[in-house]
């Protein structure tokens, strides 16, 4: 009942970002490229600017998780935590455990709200993935997080997926507190899959991909 209770006030906050974050989508020069214009129906948005406030929101809310929940539990995929003050355990396996999620699984089910209900999706983008869905996908993807990780920038770009032109922007995502690297330097997944791969503080872990519905390709893109 309890667990219940926190996922529709999950589910709740999120729709209610993502209705906020829609809305100013359909604001967004027709969500095509180009500077910000006035219309008739009053001032416009690049798409780019769209992305960065998206970017803004989900960047604060992860962080604040990850700071200010996640350092603070008594234990993190079983292992004690010395300054733990919260009596819940983060794992993996927090539907069976009755714990709370990690930080990615709480990005990951904010993302499934918001790719459900809205004009835009985000999602997360590793070459070090654990979770298969994250893996670089396409060729923008690929090359795109390749860029990003060499040089620690945003990567922004238009892209055709199906019969759908896409204003897609990647963000660094940098490892904010010591449970990010913690939790995937001693993961089965991350040991079988990347045994020479150690991750550290401040490091690009992957990205954060927005892609935003637009009208059509720019000419020069």
């Amino acid at each position: 009942m309890v667990r219940t209770s926190w996922m529709q006030r999950i589910r709740a906050k999120t729709m209610a970002l993502f209705a906020l974050a829609a809305a100013i989508c359909f604001t967004a020069v027709a969500c095509s490229g180009g500077g910000g214009t006035a219309t008739a129906t009053g001032p416009s948005i690049a798409p780019e600017l769209v992305a960065d406030y998206i970017h803004n929101v989900l960047a604060a809310d992860r962080t604040a998780y990850t700071k200010h929940v996640i350092n603070r539990v008594k234990l993190l995929e079983g292992k004690p935590k010395e300054e733990g003050v919260l009596d819940v355990e983060s794992t993996e396996g927090w539907q069976q455990t009755d714990g709370i999620p990690l930080p990615a699984q709480m990005f990951r089910l904010g993302s499934e709200i918001a790719n459900e209900s809205s004009d835009f999706t985000y999602s997360l983008i590793s070459p070090w993935n654990l979770n298969d869905n994250h893996a670089p996908k396409g060729e923008f993807e690929t090359a795109s997080v390749e860029e990003m990780i060499e040089t620690g920038e945003p990567v922004r770009g238009y892209q055709e997926v199906g019969d759908q032109v896409y204003f897609s922007a990647m963000y660094p995502d940098v490892a904010v507190a010591e449970a990010c690297v913690t939790c995937h330097n001693t993961h089965p997944i991350h040991l079988e899959r990347y045994p020479d791969k150690v991750f550290e503080m401040d490091e690009v872990m992957g990205g954060v991909i927005i892609n935003i519905p637009v009208d059509s390709m720019p000419a020069d893109a």
